[in-house]
């Protein structure tokens, strides 16, 4: 399905994303609900060229992304990978610097970017989410990083960020059980920023976006810059090892091959 968004006079085509601004509010809807909202490379694109229209726009003073259909982003949609060849568990860079190129533009608007998660929020999902100022979820929002459950390795950041969130000891936990954790222990254990009812979710991040435009929105930029740039410097050489880094995995084809055969069985 084909969404439109207008700028100006400019009309902008999305396939699998959605673009609305009300209210000084920029939202930005990951539109592919038959895959929990699964990104390929072209959503990828997309929502990093929707972040860059935001932020052009002197009117928007907030970000709210999200996804349709009850559910955040079920992460790398494993089917757009096609019959590519996975080294070293890593799913290439024809999806990981679309993506790193999306988070950067998260991380460099000047503006306030508030995750809403609702329903699943998974792997790439997450890694996403990490980088919006706030993540604001739902109670019946479901977390996990199942990056091993497929023999993969992560490489947008998640090595960095998510200890850094929420410790070392937590972060390996997430990561090496691959299991799936409810809204409230996010919460709990300080991934997210607030959980909130499923009703009062678009409430609440509506809220939350009125007392971040009710103050100076030049004051706020430079604090979210200074903020970036000092977990930056601890940051950037954790990427640098995170992307240039080889493993030897070679379970990957087979986890994938039975995740496709489990899905043409359906």
């Amino acid at each position: 399905m084909v969404r439109s968004m207008e700028r100006g006079e400019e009309n902008m085509k999305f396939e699998h994303i959605v673009y609305e601004k009300k209210d000084r509010i920029a939202r930005i809807t990951i539109h592919r609900p038959d895959v929990l909202n699964a990104l390929n490379r072209e959503a990828l694109l997309e929502l990093k060229r929707a972040v860059e229209v935001a932020e052009e726009d002197g009117d928007v003073g907030v970000v709210v992304l999200t996804g349709s259909g009850g559910n955040f982003c079920s992460g790398v949609d494993l089917n757009s990978l096609g019959d590519r060849k996975i080294e070293g568990g890593a799913v290439g860079s024809i999806l990981d610097d679309p993506a790193r190129e999306l988070i950067h533009a998260i991380q460099r608007v000047p503006k306030v970017v508030i995750a809403l998660v609702d329903g699943y929020c998974i792997t790439g999902g997450v890694e996403i989410a990490l980088c919006c100022d706030f993540i604001i979820a739902s109670e019946e929002a479901k977390f996990a990083d199942t990056h091993v459950r497929w023999g993969l390795r992560c490489s947008w950041g998640m090595s960095q960020r998510l200890p850094m969130r929420i410790g070392m000891l937590k972060a390996k936990e997430l990561t090496f059980t691959a299991k799936m954790i409810t809204g409230r222990e996010a919460e709990r254990i300080n991934l997210v920023n607030r959980v909130v009812p499923g009703e009062k979710l678009e409430e609440t991040v509506q809220n939350l976006a009125g007392e971040i435009l009710s103050n100076s929105l030049e004051a706020i930029a430079a604090h979210k810059s200074l903020y970036n740039q000092s977990m930056g410097y601890l940051l950037e050489r954790g990427l640098e090892l995170e992307a240039k880094s080889r493993f030897l995995i070679t379970d990957t084809e087979e986890r994938l091959e039975n995740f496709r055969s489990r899905l043409r069985g359906r």
